[in-house]
Order: C-alpha cells, then structure tokens, then sequence
C-alpha cells in the first residue's frame, strides 16, 4: 500500500530539503521525494507544508496518578492535533517515574493508544525528593531517555555532580529544571513592575540565572549532557551561549508562551497565565526570540501541563502553576515565521530535528526507508481558538479567544493518518482520494 502527498512544499532541514514536490509512502515508511509520483492513495497537499512528524520533548502525561488532568491517551490525541508524532513525557507523575515498571507502564499505555511515539523522562531523585538517586540504569533499559526531575530543581549540586556522572555513563542527557527555591520562596510571577502593581509575590529572574550557571559548571566538571529545559530570563540566554562558544555538550529549549507572552499579560489575574518558570520582560522575550533565532536555544517544548478546572479557578496565590500548550505551540510559533523572524526551515527543525538530536531517537527528517511520521501544516488557515476543540482533557489555555493564522491539519503516524482537521477539511473541501 502506497500514499503520496501531492504538491506540497516539502520542508525537511536534515536533509536540506525545501522545496514543492510530491512525498511517496511505502508500507509506513517513507519511499521518496520527486514530481508527478503515483500511489494507491493521494493527499491534496497543494498550499501545505509537509514536514516530519514534530517532536515536544516536554510534556505532562499525568498518567499514572493524575488521570483526572490527562491521560497517555488524551495527550497523546491532542499531540497528534498538534502536529506532534512524538513526545518526552516528564516523570512527575504519582508514583514517580524513578524505576523502570513505571516506565513500563507508560510505554505500554501509549502503545495501547497508539496515536503518538512516547518518550519517559525518568526521574534523577527518588521520589523527585532531592535526597537520592533514582534507578537511572535501570529506566535506561526499559526506555527512558533522559533523567530530570521537571517540576523541581535538585538543590543539592554534591547530587546533581553525582547525577550528571551517573547518566553520562548510560548516554542519557539530564535535563535541568533551573530554580533556586530559596531565591524563588513564594513568589506566584516575575518579579518586577507588574508583581508589584498586582501585589503578588515575584520570582527573580536570578532564581533561574544562578541554576543555570551551576548546571552550566557542573556539566564542565563531569563532561555530561546538560539541557536547560524552559528557558525564560535574558540571562539565562546569554550563559547557555557562552557554554555553546566553550564547547561544553549544554542545549536548551524554550516555549512558545515565554515567546508570546510577558509579565505585563496578568493584568487580569488570569491564573491560566501563571506558570513555572514564570512569564517575564518584554526584554527577557526578545531575547527569548533572538536566542532561537540564533541557535542558542535549540528547540521549541511546550511544557504542556494540564489541570484540572478547580486548580486554576481559585484565587492567584493557591492556583496551580501550568498551562496546555500541545495543540496551540504550531500557530504561535508561525506568528514568528510569518513576521520573519524566523524561516520554515528554522521552525521545522527547532520543533522536530532539534529534539531528536538532544534525546538520541529517530525522527526529524523525510530519509528514504524511515517511519514514515509526517505532519501536514496550513501556515495560512486562519481560526479562533476554542478550549472546547481542544483534545487534551484539560482546558486552561490563556489562548481562548485568540484569532491565529496556521495549524496542523493532518498527522501521520508511520504512514497512518492518525489526526485530521475536520473544520479545515470542510472548508477546504480536500479529501483523499483512492
């Protein structure tokens, strides 16, 4: 059984390729590129970017412990809403992904949904509790494919040395949540004007900056692979980029609310707004902006969290920090591709090669005889964002309301459509043809 996409312009950076052309699909995999190809079904791809299958290498699954947020499967759906064949899911979950039957677990999961390749995190603590190494070689053998304990720093640097060590030793890059809890203390947002005018508790950007700069020394020290996951602060930029000039193995990713979004945003109390790290400068944005634009930072992470309805409508101070961003992430960073600050290419590798050469797994290019994980995108469809659309079985997005230009609409998973935009669809009156 073939499928070609007919038309569309082929964007794949890995391999250089950028261009309008048809993309032939043979048994799953891919088959090739050319002009005028045949198969035994055709996509209408005319107008369409057709990239591989993008990759958010930070998510919140919740599954197990949280079904009441998320689930592998919901997740995994709004993935494939989103353009996304393939995620890394963060290990603080209830029991903590710190031993490898909890990786069993959510690997068997996300092959029983089937709707979107599954990546654990494993924890670098037991428990996330900061005290001892979790069963790092353990994780590894069962698929895990980074260690992190996302959600809250080890303060110990004595343990993440030993951290960095241990995982260098199976090949796993250790992904750092960057935050001195002391320097944060109770802070709900940045602090700065805007904390002050809404008289909540501010976080300095400094509880990120001294983080990274330790992580930063530590990764020199032991020669690991460091990943500075979230990156929000001006400061933070500028020390991951004068690692990158000493050569020292440290990548960072960023997300599309700290690109979009500032400190000025939560005007209205808007709980869906508070996140961790906090939403900062119009400054720390910018820098934000130029530092994916010069390879500084090298990938996109939506940092996807879901919560449920009665953790974020509550007053500031006790809401949960997070936000879905799964199936918002493609048309926010086109917002960036359409104003030229970034080009196709730039945001196709950033959202799908980037992420499989920080993690080591396939994926991120069009290669002859690789799974076939492509995702469709119209940079030109213009919709309304609508919570009730979404896939996830969470809600809070401060995108509500937000008129964007650009999503994905179809996602294939080894050749198997496995999300379609009905409403693009509909109004583009495209279907498959035999």
């Amino acid at each position: 059984m073939s499928l070609v996409i007919k038309g569309g312009r082929v964007i794949d950076p890995q391999n250089g390729v950028d261009g309008v052309m048809d993309l032939r699909i043979d048994k799953g995999r891919i088959g090739g590129t050319g002009k005028k190809l045949d198969g035994d079904q055709v996509i209408d791809g005319r107008g369409l970017w057709v990239v591989p299958g993008l990759v958010d290498m930070h998510v919140h699954l919740r599954e197990p412990g949280y079904e009441y947020k998320e689930t592998i499967e919901t997740g995994t759906r709004a993935a494939a809403a989103g353009g996304f064949t393939a995620v890394a899911c963060m290990p603080n979950t209830d029991p903590v992904n710190d031993n490898g039957s909890v990786t069993d677990f959510i690997l068997a999961q996300a092959k029983k949904a089937g709707l979107a390749r599954v990546y654990p995190v494993g924890a670098i603590t037991r428990g996330e509790a900061g005290e001892s190494l979790a069963e790092i070689g353990e994780m590894r053998e069962r698929g895990a494919v980074a260690v992190s304990d996302d959600g809250v720093p080890v303060m110990s640097s004595a343990l993440m040395r030993r951290a960095m060590e241990y995982a260098k030793t199976f090949g796993l890059p250790v992904i750092s949540h960057s935050e001195d809890l002391v320097l944060r203390g109770d802070g709900v947002m940045h602090e700065g004007e805007y904390s002050t005018c809404l008289g909540l508790q501010g976080i300095p950007a400094a509880a990120e900056e001294c983080m990274v700069d330790r992580d930063i020394q530590l990764a020199e020290l032991t020669g690991a692979a460091l990943h500075i996951a979230h990156v929000s602060a001006a400061g933070s930029v500028e020390r991951v980029r004068r690692a990158k000039e000493k050569g020292l193995r440290v990548t960072a990713e960023v997300t599309p609310h700290h690109l979009t979004l500032t400190d000025a945003s939560l005007m209205e109390y808007d709980t869906n707004l508070k996140v961790n790290p906090p939403l900062r400068t119009e400054a720390d944005r910018a820098a934000l902006i130029a530092g994916l634009a010069d390879g500084t930072i090298d990938a996109v992470a939506s940092d996807h969290a879901p919560h449920n309805i009665a953790e974020k409508e509550v007053e500031f101070d006790q809401a949960a920090f997070g936000l879905i961003g799964l199936e918002t992430s493609v048309p926010l960073l086109l917002r960036l591709v359409h104003q030229r600050v970034l080009t196709a290419g730039q945001l196709v590798d950033r959202m799908s090669a980037a992420p499989c050469r920080i993690l080591g797994i396939q994926g991120g290019s069009l290669s002859i005889g690789v799974p076939a994980d492509v995702a469709l995108i119209d940079p030109e469809f213009a919709f309304t964002v609508d919570a009730k659309d979404f896939h996830s079985r969470s809600a809070n997005s401060p995108f509500q309301g937000w008129q964007l230009q650009g999503k994905a609409v179809c996602t294939l998973l080894g050749g198997k459509r496995v999300y379609r935009d009905k409403r693009w669809q509909k109004e583009s009156g495209r279907h498959s043809k035999k």
